[in-house]
């Protein structure tokens, strides 16, 4: 081993070494007849890049599958991406149009998709090389792609399967609908911001000379979407509401379109809120589309798949069947405007009439697409939908009666909000790329669904000569990833594989997708797979929501904001301009780029030094505390960086005392010390909490178990406690041998304890030890993973060490206190003893000399008088240090004074303030107390210092 730990020199050659040795494949051999335990991996969109979010829960995943792997198991972490129709598209698309400058209408359908798949192959692997980086142990020989030809048949006959139970129809349906992109888009894919706007109030003029209570001709509407006032349908008030109780059922005269629409009765209308009446425009606003459902209202269409007003209105009976009966027409004025530039024409117009009542300044939140950056339209549109109210019924009571179980579980509780209140599922997307819909049409528009359309000609008898065109749509990306537990293992095909790791064992996700991805999968997995009884199986046996990982100050992590952190730059490392570079390089505006650069200089003056995957891996385990968001800490990643050095130092230490040398491993006689006993009865209770912890999902327990031991136990203890025994050359053979083989094969079991977490530093140092420790293999990560022998727990060897400990701590302590180096020998006495404290002694002589380097160690008699001397105490007893002659009395009491004198001017301040009648009657309460508190300190500080100059003096 170098003696300098470097991540860098070991971390890529030990991987690749795993890797082509087929270490992380699931065991072919007599482990395959073992305990499967499998994880699936959240498939990244192949248009990725790691982020801190992925290298958190990677992390924690590669952690769970190499513990359960060295227990025995015969694991799979199962690796894949997902082909992200929408991101994938926009970058090929961009790709074609910088480098050709043409669009996919120039290529064509079919030509544009196998540009998708060129690029794929070439540029859609960022993330797998990524994860590899982070030493996941995945099984890279089985990597599926959510396109791939073994998943593109599951998919397809999950959409047959279920039209042919009556569980997906087409229709007509309001979606969010992205005007550039032309796509439907998922509520995922909606970025709601908040932005200063206008609440229009829009006078609706009552039909048949009706009135309001007040004796007004009309009533008033406010709204921030001016433009679809065009196809309202309806007026809504409150049915409790007194001032319009009597106009219920009377109809009003929609301006500018003249159209009489009625007024309804519906609690939406909020009595306490505006004027109490709200327009309702169901084909374009999701909550008014409900109020239709219920006021039976119908839903006019008057915008274009561009966003623009159409030329004549689309109207449909509130079942999406079309309705011949309205009038659709569109005033001429408006026909083919763009929707914003509608919207001012139409306030205008309104105004011009005598109809806008006022205008007032409003905050509100607007949808954008994720994507597209531009203003999200719900629309009707025709779309494939999932009845999803009948699968979520099973799925709920999985949850409830425990065969799934979320951990945290207060996330079950978002899960049932959802899926209690089910709508069915838009799964049809407006795309080129995906999963396109295995339906026909013919001339005539009927539809026919099969795996293919050789299959549909021939279930339906549909003869060579009647054309058939298949749907032009593709299935949202969350259909196909719903599938990920059992597509990934060969379904539909009844594979060993899935017969032997399905259900798995945990999902690690985030909460934000808990109905788009978690519930999906829970409903899909439940109604496709069942046991052998026919029970319905679950995909998971947990879900481990993690929390979110922020900047240091809690902001979400965010290019706009710059504060985005790369955790391969942690890994590697990252100079300044490099760092500003790729933070700024493709900033459009100026001024943000320039913010960003400023933020980024400041936070990193040096850039970021490399700290390995080790050091990164370990950080994040320590702040996985479940489901609670987390501010990143570099100096939490620095203080784990010498964490790993720290190790290393120690594995150098026991390689050079063992090495070559007499380690007990041929069944020689060994004899124990003191300190052997102790680090292994530690060593039993560190291996009981660490299976604790994980078995409950505290990574962040277990991690400061093993930092807790090897720091505080194993290197600043009893490496220091071995060297009087190896270094002693009157020690038994016995003695020597016994304390050679505790030392390396403690550290040999803190490998095999520490490589789920720190997989790279631990391989190396096992490789290296593994000979004098008495094991063989060619790898750490297929080791058994150790289990505590409460046997060898010694409750008396951890009594006497702790006293041991205590005395030492004590001696220390007296050098600070009196600026004693510690190289220089004392004289010790000890007052007060029990026959305890003095067998213990008699034991521990040797241990106590060396590490406390003391001279001598005397015993006062009861009632001898001792000289002036710095005390501390270890349980009961006093252990003394004489002063006389260890310091140099003068210079110590001039020390000592000007310290006081320091002190008495705090005193004195404290004093002023607290007695200073304005500050107590203004100062806040908790400010006060805070004050007394130093007033406190102060005061007994200056009171010890005073009876050490006395002391001092009285030498």
């Amino acid at each position: 081993m170098e003696k300098t730990f470097n991540p860098q020199a070991i971390e890529r050659t030990l991987y690749q070494n795993w890797e082509e040795k087929g270490y992380f494949a699931p065991a072919s051999d007599k482990r395959g007849e073992s305990k499967p335990y499998s994880i699936m991996i959240p498939p990244p969109n192949v248009t990725g890049s790691l982020h801190m979010g992925h290298a958190f829960q990677d992390s924690i995943m590669d952690a769970l599958t190499r513990y359960h792997r060295m227990k025995g198991c015969n694991t799979l972490w199962q690796v894949g991406t997902d082909h992200a129709g929408i991101a994938t598209q926009m970058v090929v698309e961009r790709k074609i149009l910088a480098e050709e400058g043409k669009t996919r209408h120039d290529y064509g359908r079919e030509a544009f998709t196998d540009k998708i798949w060129e690029w794929k192959e070439e540029s859609g692997g960022t993330i797998t090389r990524q994860l590899r980086r982070l030493g996941a142990s995945v099984d890279w020989d089985t990597e599926r792609f959510t396109m791939d030809k073994g998943f593109y048949a599951a998919v397809q006959e999950v959409f047959v399967r279920l039209y042919e139970d009556d569980l997906i129809y087409r229709g007509k349906r309001l979606v969010n609908w992205d005007p550039k992109l032309h796509t439907a888009i998922s509520d995922l894919e909606v970025e709601n911001k908040e932005v200063k706007g206008n609440m229009w109030h829009l006078r609706y003029p009552l039909a048949d000379g009706e009135k309001t209570a007040e004796g007004k001709d009309y009533i008033v509407v406010a709204t921030t979407r001016p433009e679809t006032m065009l196809g309202d349908t309806g007026v809504a008030v409150n049915p409790e509401d007194e001032r319009y109780k009597a106009l219920i059922g009377k109809e009003v005269i929609l301006p500018l379109v003249n159209r009489r629409i009625p007024i309804v009765a519906d609690d939406h209308a909020d009595m306490e809120k505006g004027t109490g009446c709200v327009k309702i425009t169901p084909a374009h606003d999701f909550n008014d589309n409900e109020v239709g459902k219920r006021c039976n209202l119908p839903m006019i269409n008057i915008m274009t798949l561009n966003g623009d007003i159409r030329q004549q209105g689309e109207a449909y009976n509130i079942d999406g069947t079309l309705n011949q009966s309205i009038d659709t027409s569109i005033p001429e004025a408006y026909r083919g405007m763009e929707r914003f530039a509608a919207r001012k024409q139409i306030v205008a117009d309104l105004d011009a009439l005598g109809l806008l009542e006022k205008i007032d300044d409003h905050t509100l939140m607007v949808p954008y697409g994720d994507r597209s950056g531009v203003v999200i339209e719900p629309l009707l549109t025709d779309q494939w939908f999932v009845r999803a109210a009948p699968l979520a019924k099973p799925a709920i009571e999985a949850v409830e009666d425990g065969r799934i179980q979320f951990v945290p579980k207060q996330y079950e509780n978002m899960y049932f909000s959802w899926m209690r209140d089910i709508q069915d599922w838009c799964i049809s997307r407006q795309l080129w790329w995906g999963h396109r819909i295995p339906a026909w049409y013919d001339d005539k528009g009927n539809v026919y669904v099969g795996r293919t359309e050789e299959e549909v000609r021939e279930k339906n008898n549909i003869p060579a000569p009647v054309v058939l065109r298949q749907d032009d749509d593709v299935l949202d990306t969350w259909f196909s990833s719903a599938l990920w537990t059992f597509g990934t293992l060969g379904w539909p095909e009844q594979t060993d594989r899935l017969n032997t790791f399905h259900p798995t064992d945990v999902l690690v996700t985030g909460f934000d997708i808990i109905f788009f991805w978690v519930a999906r999968m829970i409903m899909m997995t439940m109604h496709f797979m069942k046991d052998e009884d026919g029970k319905p199986q679950v995909p998971f046996k947990h879900v481990y929501v993690t929390g979110l990982i922020r900047d240091e100050h809690g902001d979400k992590m965010s290019k706009s904001k710059g504060n985005v952190l790369d955790p391969l730059d942690m890994i590697d490392g990252i100079d300044l301009e490099s760092l500003v570079e790729k933070r700024c390089g493709n900033m459009m505006q100026p001024q943000l780029a320039a913010k960003i650069e400023k933020r980024t200089r400041n936070t990193f003056p040096e850039g970021i030094a490399a700290h390995g995957t080790d050091a990164l891996r370990f950080t994040l385990y320590s702040l996985a505390s479940t489901g609670r968001d987390i501010n990143w800490d570099m100096n939490r990643l620095e203080g784990y960086r010498n964490f790993c050095n720290k190790v290393w130092n120690a594995a150098n230490y026991v390689k050079m005392n063992t090495d070559d040398q007499d380690c007990g491993t041929n069944d020689e006689p060994v004899e124990l010390t003191l300190a052997d006993r102790w680090i292994v009865s530690r060593l039993q209770r560190l291996e009981t909490q660490i299976a604790k912890n994980l078995s409950e999902f505290r990574l962040d327990h277990a991690s400061q178990n093993l930092y807790d031991f090897i720091w505080n136990e194993y290197c600043a203890w009893y490496l220091e406690l071995s060297k009087p025994v190896l270094w002693d050359e009157s020690a038994p053979a016995e003695r020597k041998r016994g304390t050679r083989r505790t030392l390396v094969r403690v550290l040999e079991t803190i490998t095999r304890l520490a490589h789920p977490f720190m997989p790279y530093i631990t391989e190396e140092i096992w490789q290296n030890i593994k000979v004098s420790a008495g094991v063989e293999g060619d790898t750490l990560m297929l080791q058994s993973y150790p289990v505590a022998d409460t046997s060898r727990i010694d409750e008396k060897a951890e009594q006497d060490i702790e006293w041991l400990k205590s005395f030492i701590t004590g001696i220390r302590n007296i050098r600070a206190e009196l600026n004693i180096g510690p190289g220089k020998p004392l004289n010790v006495l000890l007052r007060n003893t029990s026959a305890a404290d003095e067998a213990r002694l008699n034991e521990n002589q040797t241990f106590l000399k060396s590490l406390a380097k003391l001279e001598t160690i005397q015993v006062l008699a009861a009632g001898e008088e001792a000289p002036m001397a710095t005390t501390q105490l270890v349980g009961s007893m006093e252990v003394l240090v004489p002063m006389a002659g260890l310091i140099d009395k003068n210079k110590e009491a001039a020390r000592l004074n000007k310290e006081i004198a320091r002190l008495t001017k705090e005193v004195s301040i404290f004093e002023g303030k607290l007695n200073n009648e304005k500050f107590i009657s203004k100062a806040p309460a908790d400010v006060v107390e805070k004050e007394k508190a130093k007033l406190i300190d102060a005061q007994t500080a200056k009171t010890k210092l005073e009876e050490q100059l006395e002391a001092i003096k009285a030498l």
